[in-house]
């Protein structure tokens, strides 16, 4: 049992450095069940747990037959858009952007700004809670952030730490995951 211990706690770090090795100034938690580890990280990168009561529930087939093909490749696919091709990559108009799948708000006009980067860029969301922030290692050797929806757990985009002040983030989100609500006319 020792023997085994010693290997798992070996692999586990390993995992973790490789897992976490772009999360600046985080705490990790490592719970360790018989059959399961769960880590959870509390920094400026990741929230890695999203909350159970809050999440939508839909099977793949509802999701389908709610979204356009471009919207459940991207929302629900982790899928990308091409870069310069959204609707909201150069639009400034005053409002909410909302999330395409829920309705969930999640980014205003104010935090909205052009980063030249191809897709719709904010530096902050409308409340922490509006989104959730997952690692994503699906690119070997580039780790990044996921941004999701944190009331339907669809994939928006990833967040970046080369933004603007005041928060020094970039969330670059792809136009096809969002709607926008016009704030009213003064």
């Amino acid at each position: 049992m020792i023997n085994k211990m010693k290997v798992f706690s070996t692999i586990t770090k390993q995992s973790l450095k490789k897992s976490f090795n772009s999360i600046l100034s985080a705490t990790l938690l490592i719970l360790v069940s018989s059959n399961s580890i769960v880590a959870v990280a509390d920094g400026l990168k990741t929230d890695n747990a999203k909350p159970a009561t809050s999440t939508i529930k839909l099977s793949d087939l509802d999701w389908k037959k709610k979204l356009t093909p471009a919207q459940y490749q991207v929302l629900r696919g982790k899928g990308t858009e091409t870069p310069y091709s959204g609707k909201y990559n150069d639009f400034y108009a005053k409002g909410t952007y909302k999330c395409a799948a829920c309705g969930n708000t999640l980014f205003s006009s104010v935090t909205k700004y052009d980063a030249h980067e191809g897709w719709p860029s904010f530096y902050a969301p409308v409340a922490p809670s509006a989104v959730l922030k997952l690692s994503d290692n699906s690119l070997m050797m580039m780790p990044r952030t996921e941004v999701e929806c944190s009331k339907c757990g669809s994939h928006l985009g990833h967040v970046f730490d080369d933004g603007p002040k005041p928060t020094g983030l970039r969330y670059c989100i792809n136009s096809v995951c969002l709607n926008f609500d016009a704030a009213p006319a003064k």
